[in-house]
């Protein structure tokens, strides 16, 4: 090695604290995730309250710009239930971001973000009930003006919050699953979670001709009729093989434009490989690389509101899933808080 670059590294670089940097780059990439504190030292990712993304605790969404919601429903699956401990798994992880090295978004400091607990419910036994709690709760979300950043929770939610996220013009919306998701009354009930974006397009709140569906596959092709009909670009798994990730994306943009669009996250579209804790798996699926450069992709687009949903412990021995939960939903956090970035300019 060459000594003069040794010696001048060890000048630079030896005994120095691990947020004093030397590059004008990573000095700025400290900034933002240190603020004005003078204290160098981190908290113990394994100590106090969990929360979603190690953010702020706050007892409502007043004030904020991007508020992590816990939404423990799972009354509509279809096969295995225990998504309704998702939000619990989901915040127990720790050190995700805070500075996404790909985007070069550093969130919480793009916004003003904190965890404000779960959706509250009247009652854990009846399903419509809880819909309707889901899409009280939302409205009073998109009245404050605050972007809604949601953890399931089975995929039955996302039906009420785009009910009060879409009530004035319906929104587009990117969907990674393994399912559809459109399927009509099921054991004689419509709100299950195999019918949520049907249910969405015929309330009037959802645009089919601006929602594509990618990473779909399965046993279940033949009840998604709707997402044809209704205009839907579906995209099967063979089908992201084929065309890759960037083609994905640039297809995804141009589909949508600047259309408000909601991202919504199904943790069985990605394999069971890397994501066994969830309640109706799919092999062939998405890898997790390919998922985190889909979502990079969408940045700089009108995003109105994430969630990552389908997550159940009971089945993640080794914590794979919500592993995987937790970074899909920070990847959510970066794009809006770009898109939030974006609109106060």
């Amino acid at each position: 090695m060459d000594q003069d670059k040794l010696k001048k590294l060890r000048e630079q670089y030896l005994d120095v604290d691990v947020n004093d940097h030397k590059t004008e780059k990573f000095q700025s990439v400290a900034q933002k995730i240190m603020g004005s504190k003078r204290d160098p030292s981190r908290p113990k990712p394994y100590s106090g309250i969990s929360t979603f993304l190690d953010l702020p605790a706050a007892e409502d969404f007043s004030g904020l710009d991007v508020a992590a919601i816990g939404v423990p429903m799972d009354l509509a699956v279809s096969n295995r239930a225990g998504a309704r401990l998702g939000p619990r798994a989901v915040r127990a992880i720790e050190r995700i971001g805070p500075y996404n090295h790909l985007t070069g978004i550093v969130p919480k400091a793009e916004c003003n973000a904190a965890d404000v607990g779960d959706v509250p419910f009247r009652t854990r036994y009846s399903l419509e009930d809880s819909i309707e709690d889901i899409e009280d709760y939302y409205k009073r979300v998109k009245a404050a003006g605050v972007l809604p950043l949601s953890v399931g929770g089975d995929h039955s939610i996302t039906h009420p919050i785009l009910r009060a996220l879409g009530a004035d013009e319906p929104v587009a919306m990117v969907h990674i699953d393994a399912h559809c998701d459109t399927g009509g009354t099921y054991d004689g009930c419509k709100f299950h979670h195999g019918g949520p974006f049907r249910l969405a397009v015929l309330d009037g709140v959802l645009d089919p001709e601006k929602t594509i569906q990618i990473g779909i596959r399965g046993a279940s092709e033949a009840i998604w009729e709707f997402s044809y009909t209704s205009g839907m670009t579906v995209v099967h798994i063979e089908d992201v093989m084929e065309l890759g990730i960037p083609a994905l994306i640039q297809k995804t943009r141009d589909l949508i434009g600047d259309t408000p669009v909601y991202v919504s996250v199904d943790v069985d579209g990605f394999d069971p490989a890397y994501a066994p804790g969830t309640g109706t798996p799919e092999a062939g699926g998405m890898t997790p690389r390919e998922g985190f450069q889909l979502l990079r992709g969408l940045t700089g687009m009108n995003v109105i509101g994430a969630d990552v949903v389908e997550v159940a412990p009971m089945y993640d021995p080794t914590s794979n899933t919500a592993q995987l939960g937790a970074q899909l939903l920070f990847e959510e956090f970066c794009l809006l808080a770009d898109a939030h970035k974006n609109r106060q300019r």
